[in-house]
């Protein structure tokens, strides 16, 4: 089995104030059935109110993040399925939750880590 990263940018997620207790809801009833069913590795979000720190291997560091790279930003679920075909289920079931579309990748486990 893959694990998988599913994820959106927080610009991506356009809610009206009135919709977002369905969203919290429903959001938190899919992270639910993915726990349920046995797939569901971890989540959450970043929290943007803190600010990034970029930390050179000399240990030296700056705040803000790359310079030349996205803002990295958003929510973020992984979860390990046995094939792509189910991983694009759940992402599916995700940005209906959410009110977004779902960026869907491999995740490369380490299992060194």
């Amino acid at each position: 089995m893959s694990k998988y990263l599913i994820s959106f940018p927080s610009a991506a997620m356009v809610v009206a104030d009135d919709d977002w207790g369905a969203v919290v809801r429903e959001s938190h009833a899919v992270i639910e059935e993915a726990k349920l069913a046995g797939v569901y590795v971890f989540g959450g979000g970043l929290d943007e109110a803190v600010p990034t720190v970029l930390v050179s291997a000399d240990g030296s560091f700056s705040e803000g993040g790359y310079s030349w790279g996205p803002t990295l930003n958003g929510g973020f679920t992984i979860l390990e399925l046995p094939t792509r075909e189910d991983a694009i289920d759940w992402a599916a079931r995700i940005a209906k939750a959410c009110r977004c579309q779902q960026e869907l990748r491999v995740f490369m486990f380490d299992p060194a880590s």
